[in-house]
């Protein structure tokens, strides 16, 4: 194993988000590199939504930080003290999961294990929910299992092609062969938010996916460490709330500019 000095703890203190990538920060840059630098030096904060709360509710359960979890987050609570509804839900979502015997079976590697490596030169650092000797388990909680529509490519896609689940894997996969030698399947253990009954799924990411993926990594990931040791200057999106939230009027524009990208969507 490649040592470091990482915890659960210190996992994402700044000074580790600095000193190294993770898949969901090089997904961040792949969004809005403005943003997310800007929620690097603690400039911009993302809005902690119900729905990113039930996801990590049902996260502290199987890394056994479920009672921690609850402290700090009052906001789940009722003034009875009492679960609020959705967290409720959210009980009967990890019970649900439990009944499952093989959903079971793929959650129950050691937890949080803590890797580091390097892609690209960069150094990375990645944290898997489940680890098993012959496979990488990461937890999702989603709304349903149908598709999403992407906007700006105009087609719907699979919530793992969506949302970048395979570029984490490919990031996984590729820190854990450098710590183990061992090029293991990705596997994603999935549950829905859907009531009154989530849906369960396994999904297996293909090699070949994740290969491609880590050529998107290895491509790209230069350029957003440059962009955070500044050397590079980072690009704006311009549709994000931070773009939003930053945008600074320069000149009037003519509004048929904006009508003639409306006729080639």
């Amino acid at each position: 194993m490649i040592p470091h000095s990482l915890t659960n703890e210190n996992y994402f203190s700044t000074e580790n988000n600095m000193k190294y990538m993770g898949s969901s920060q090089f997904k961040s840059f792949l969004k809005c590199e403005a943003s997310a630098l800007a929620e690097l030096h603690g400039e911009y904060k993302r809005e902690i939504t119900d729905a990113l709360l039930i996801g990590s509710y049902v996260d502290a359960h199987y890394e056994g930080t479920l009672d921690i979890f609850k402290a700090k987050h009052s906001e789940i609570f009722m003034k009875n003290g009492e679960l609020k509804a959705q967290y409720r839900h959210a009980e009967y979502m990890i019970q649900r999961a439990e009944r499952d015997e093989l959903f079971s079976a793929y959650m129950s590697g050691e937890k949080q294990k803590i890797m580091v490596g390097t892609i690209a030169g960069v150094k990375f650092k990645i944290k898997i929910d489940s680890y098993h000797p012959n496979c990488i388990v990461d937890l999702k909680c989603v709304k349903d299992f149908g598709s999403i529509y992407n906007a700006e490519k105009g087609v719907r896609q699979h919530f793992i092609d969506y949302w970048g689940y395979n570029i984490q894997g490919a990031i996984y996969r590729e820190i854990v062969r450098q710590n183990t030698d061992k090029s293991l399947p990705f596997y994603i253990a999935a549950i829905t938010k859907e009531k009154p009954e989530p849906a369960l799924r396994l999904y297996w990411i293909p090699d070949e996916e994740l290969d491609s993926a880590l050529e998107t990594v290895q491509s790209l990931v230069p350029r957003f460490q440059g962009i955070k040791e500044s050397r590079l200057t980072p690009t704006r999106c311009g549709e994000c709330p931070h773009c939003r939230f930053t945008e600074v009027l320069t000149e009037p524009i003519n509004y048929k500019d904006e009508c003639e990208v409306y006729e080639v969507e």
